[in-house]
């Protein structure tokens, strides 16, 4: 089953950029892994390749093509997918607009409840190596 995602302009216009400056053509899409992580809810990472592998599934939204795992799929399930910049910091955002702020002390820390973030030095060519952001 394929995830309910909404995925922003701003976020469209940042994922299609990482995928055309990659040059690996036409059918190239942006191979998003979302796990559970940390109290605000996931972490995440990505990278743009070519094509799915086989134990993903393509989704396409709005012009952006997710090459997406089980697990990610479920986790992606009713997420605002979003793009933020800010003077100190800009990427990727996550909101899951039906999640409550946790009362954990990273709560004060964090910009808004449901949200993660992925910094734009965090984006490679191929698969990361290790996880590029925790949340």
């Amino acid at each position: 089953m394929l995830p309910n995602v909404t995925i922003t302009p701003a976020a469209a216009k940042f994922i299609n950029r990482i995928v055309r400056f990659s040059g690996m053509g036409a059918g190239a899409g942006l191979r998003l892994a979302v796990k559970p992580g940390g109290c605000s809810g996931y972490s995440s990472e990505f990278s743009a390749e070519a094509a799915p592998q086989a134990d993903e599934q393509l989704l396409e939204v709005g012009g952006v093509r997710l090459f997406l795992a089980a697990e990610s799929r479920l986790l992606l399930n009713g997420l605002i997918m979003d793009f933020t910049e800010t003077a100190t910091e800009s990427g990727l955002s996550f909101t899951d607009p039906n999640k409550e702020a946790c009362a954990c002390s990273s709560a004060a820390t964090s910009p808004k409840p449901g949200v993660a973030h992925i910094e734009i030095s965090s984006i490679g060519r191929g698969r990361p190596a290790a996880p590029v952001l925790s949340s």
